[in-house]
């Protein structure tokens, strides 16, 4: 797929990215480039699993933000994994950010 189609991406980025603000990064970064999907760690301690739905050239600049990280990490790291055919329900980027403003005792903005 090429252009404005949907793609979906994986990604596993390695290194000092867990305690660090790295999902919160991933997160704010996928919004503003218009995309859906997650961030999660993985039960390892030292790695943070990407999912990522939009056009291929917002996901190569998302994957261009995980390689270099915010400046709280050390990303070592980055293991693109190829998804044929994988969707990601849409909505999932505010459903986290509604759970850390709670977590932080703000609110959402809309």
């Amino acid at each position: 797929m090429t252009g404005n189609a949907a793609e979906a991406l994986r990604a596993y980025v390695h290194g000092r990215v867990q305690g660090v603000g790295f999902r919160a990064f991933v997160m704010y970064r996928a919004r503003d480039l218009g995309l859906v999907g997650y961030a999660r760690n993985l039960s390892d301690g030292v790695s943070v699993e990407v999912r990522a739905e939009g056009t291929r050239a917002d996901l190569e600049l998302l994957l261009t933000s995980l390689r270099a990280g915010p400046p709280s990490s050390h990303v070592e790291r980055v293991r693109r994994v190829v998804d044929a055919g994988d969707r990601i329900v849409r909505g999932v980027w505010y459903a986290l950010e509604a759970a850390l403003a709670a977590w932080r005792g703000l609110h959402p903005v809309k």
